[in-house]
């Protein structure tokens, strides 16, 4: 443990120095607000709903609630989403853009609790759920980054045996804590961040980030429905078709528009406003790759005749006699003459 230490040092220290000063900026917040829980109550950082909303209007804390942690093992979770957000995501969106992906799912997370602790108040009189719950923690913005990185690295493989792919880990976690919050092992504040952290960057990726081809990504792979087994996706996909047709009617979604390219008389092509070539050409290689190393696999499997079959066949080939197509001939008798299709005639003879 002594001697790993010092490695895993080194290796989170080149990863910092290599880091953005958006990257360094967030990890050193962290450790600076856990470091000031020992000096002072830090409570009034979280969003606690009672005070979020008037008279109270605690309004920095959807600011300050996803840096905050009160355990090591915490400030370990976050520190890693920061860093993995800045190796991954960063080199394809830029700092700015990985700054604003941060706010808006944090904030929402921040908004979208604290309501939903509301009304969890109306309908039970509970003062807990107002000024006893606190929302903090980067379980929420773990969300976002699962769910960018669905988008842009869904194909990849995270286990081998068994086989995961990145793009169920969203759901996979989910499940997780809700099994940890049933048995009574995880608070609801970290399962509502979790959950509203999903929510919140599907929705800010999917209709809402800005990049060059316009906004959002409107790809078969990111629907809401791909978010779950394939068993469900077909109900869930009804279910989401109708939100957005109603949100599209209300003018908070915009509807999906189509552009033809029809300037090359051999193709027509059809994009859709979000999607990427590089994604798609990223795609079809994944596919092709996928398609030859099952195709190798089968050629693996495949039985080969043996050598010693080969031979006995040869000699049953040997050994049986041979048809011929010329007439056989008889013992004593000559061979029969064979015929002409050509003749030659004698030339008349020169008046």
């Amino acid at each position: 443990m002594q001697r790993a230490l010092p490695g895993a040092r080194q290796h989170l220290g080149a990863i910092l120095a290599s880091a953005s000063v958006v990257v360094k900026t967030l990890c050193a917040a962290v450790l600076f607000l856990y470091l000031l829980s020992f000096a002072v109550d830090t409570g009034c950082l979280a969003v606690t709903p009672g005070y979020l909303f008037p008279p109270n209007f605690w309004i920095w804390t959807l600011a300050t609630h996803g840096l905050m942690e009160q355990h090591l093992w915490d400030v370990a979770i976050s520190l890693a989403t920061v860093v993995v957000a800045g190796r991954l995501l960063e080199p394809l969106w830029g700092a700015l853009e990985l700054l604003i992906f941060f706010s808006v799912v944090n904030v929402s997370v921040g908004l979208l609790g604290a309501f939903a602790y509301l009304l969890t108040y109306m309908a039970s009189f509970n003062l807990v759920y107002l000024f006893t719950i606190r929302i903090h923690g980067a379980l929420g913005f773990l969300g976002g980054v699962l769910v960018a990185l669905k988008q842009t690295m869904g194909d990849c493989v995270v286990l081998r045996v068994p086989q995961v792919r990145v793009s169920v880990v969203p759901m996979l976690l989910l499940g997780l804590l809700l099994l940890l919050r049933l048995a009574m092992l995880l608070q609801s504040p970290a399962l509502a961040s979790y959950g509203f952290g999903l929510l919140s960057s599907w929705v800010y990726l999917r209709f809402y980030q800005r990049h060059s081809r316009g906004r959002g990504d409107m790809a078969d792979h990111f629907a809401f429905a791909t978010f779950f087994p394939e068993i469900l996706q077909p109900v869930v996909g009804l279910l989401a078709n109708l939100v957005h047709s109603l949100l599209v009617k209300v003018k908070i979604c915009q509807k999906t528009v189509k552009r033809y390219d029809v300037g090359a008389p051999s193709s027509i092509t059809i994009s859709l406003p979000g999607t990427d070539p590089q994604d798609a050409e990223r795609r079809r290689q994944l596919a092709l790759k996928a398609l030859n190393e099952r195709l190798k696999r089968v050629e693996d499997q495949s039985v080969w005749p043996s050598m010693d079959d080969d031979e006995e066949e040869a000699g049953d080939k040997v050994d049986s006699p041979l048809p011929s197509d010329k007439a056989s001939t008889l013992p004593g008798k000559g061979a029969a003459p064979e015929s002409s299709l050509i003749t030659f005639e004698a030339a008349p003879p020169k008046l």
